[in-house]
């Protein structure tokens, strides 16, 4: 791992991925599936078992807790009810994960900027991050439909580099899968893996060629030191 930013470039914002990486969002993903397993007499399934299939959004969930396929006939209808269920408790037991908000504070003292690029599609990220109320705000939220192109593809990411105002070399992009660092990597940033996001089963984080590979939040504050030193 390189450990470093480029030469010369001052790192003027941070972008990270939302769920699994500054958002907890397990607890309401595996509700809503829950929520539809229970309409057909099934028992709920725990968490944890749910949790690793999370950075799937919609088609890991139904996937693991229905069993249900793109390919399959009823997955369409399936993929919808799932995703109004979600909407509908979104916010109920989502939370940011212990530190983040002291995080996305401390940069601003340092007049870094921070944004979210996720593949959640935009008309849920947008209401969710509006509703987690961060203090400062981040400068932009993209979505996975906001490009026209999900993650791993750097367009998202690009994207926000843009409304932004910052070249993409003063980033660093943060996300917990393997599609976060190809994303990140492609659009020509140094990347943070996070190794206590929703990390596949059978994955390590650790096998990603991300720059630096952290497993807390105050490990990821430290990393973000780190690179920026490098980059002075």
């Amino acid at each position: 791992m390189s450990d470093s930013l480029a030469p010369a470039a001052r790192l003027r914002a941070v972008l990270f991925d939302l769920d699994g990486t500054i958002l907890h969002t397990a607890p309401d993903l595996a509700g809503a599936v829950n929520d539809m397993r229970i309409e057909r007499g099934l028992a709920p399934m725990p968490v944890e078992d749910l949790a690793p299939l999370c950075s799937f959004g919609g088609r890991g969930m139904l996937d693991k807790g229905l069993d249900l396929q793109p390919e399959d006939e009823d997955y369409p209808a399936a993929y919808d009810a799932f995703i109004e269920a979600y909407r509908l408790r979104m916010t109920r037991d989502t939370q940011p994960y212990e530190g983040i908000r002291e995080l996305v504070q401390s940069l601003q003292s340092q007049g870094i900027a921070w944004g979210v690029v996720t593949n959640k599609a935009e008309r849920l990220a947008v209401p969710l991050m509006d509703a987690m109320a961060f203090d400062p705000l981040p400068g932009c939220v993209v979505g996975g439909d906001t490009a026209g192109v999900a993650k791993p593809d750097p367009a998202p990411i690009l994207l926000a580099c843009e409304r932004m105002d910052i070249d993409p070399a003063h980033c660093i992009y943060v996300g917990d899968s393997d599609r976060d660092v190809a994303a990140g990597m492609a659009a020509g940033m140094p990347t943070i893996g996070i190794g206590y996001g929703y990390v596949p089963v059978g994955e390590n984080a650790y096998d990603w060629p991300a720059d630096v590979v952290v497993n807390s939040v105050a490990e990821l504050a430290d990393a973000i030191t780190r690179l920026q030193q490098r980059a002075a």
